[in-house]
């Protein structure tokens, strides 16, 4: 790996030989994209995606691909995966993006345009909303003990009041921006907490937005999470 860096017509036929055994188109395009599009320095990044994408559908039978190779929809699912990946930093993200793509293709089917939509939603995703996203999916108090345990920097709750220092008012609104993206997405829906005296809304004097008293992922953040592998079928 270190030789193919300095190498860009190396690097590219390393990776083409690499892929072209499970996806047999990868190898072209990826070319085309190197050449065309994507800057020498994501030539790291795409030829990890490459990988991990080709051990997530090296089981996929051929003839699953024989018939997608030449579906243009097909195609530009993989080219957009492709210029996403390129700017993927971290591997986390590789296997995100890549899983999409896997669980998209069966052997009688491929969900193009799920794909597709779960791909553009993903990429307005940072990699702590996608936390806060499966943080949702098991949001009870004792829930999920491990994943809280190893997301426990990102997971604790920041609560700001009148008086609290400016670093603190700036992280919690930070905190709750994440969980307003995720809502807007409509990947949670939040429970409105209810006055049991007046029967209306109550409202956090901070922020002037009504509180919740808790918040689920919906079948769409359910979607997302299983496609991009964060939970299994058995979960949703």
């Amino acid at each position: 790996m270190d030789s193919l860096k300095h190498n860009k017509s190396d690097l590219i036929t390393s990776v083409a030989k690499s892929a072209v055994g499970a996806v047999p188109f990868a190898g072209t395009l990826l070319s085309e994209l190197v050449g065309a599009i994507i800057p020498n320095q994501r030539i790291d990044r795409l030829t990890k995606y490459v990988k991990e994408l080709e051990q997530k559908i090296s089981l996929i039978p051929d003839e699953v691909f024989d018939r997608l190779k030449t579906n243009e929809q097909f195609i530009d699912l993989i080219e957009e995966s492709f210029v996403i990946a390129s700017r993927a930093i971290t591997d986390e993200r590789r296997k995100y993006i890549a899983s999409i793509i896997a669980n998209g293709i069966t052997n009688n089917s491929i969900e193009i345009e799920e794909s597709k939509l779960l791909l553009k939603i993903l990429q307005e995703l940072n990699d702590i909303e996608i936390i806060w996203l499966r943080f949702y999916k098991v949001p009870t108090v004792v829930g999920d003990e491990e994943f809280r345990k190893k997301h426990n920097n990102i997971l604790s709750q920041i609560r700001a009041y009148v008086g609290s220092d400016k670093e603190t008012m700036q992280k919690a609104a930070l905190q709750e921006s994440y969980k307003n993206h995720l809502e807007r997405l409509g990947l949670i829906r939040k429970k409105i907490r209810i006055d049991p005296s007046t029967k209306i809304p109550e409202f956090d004097i901070m922020t002037g937005q009504p509180r919740t008293s808790y918040a689920r992922t919906t079948q769409l953040g359910d979607m997302l999470l299983e496609q991009i592998g964060l939970i299994d079928n058995e979960q949703k």
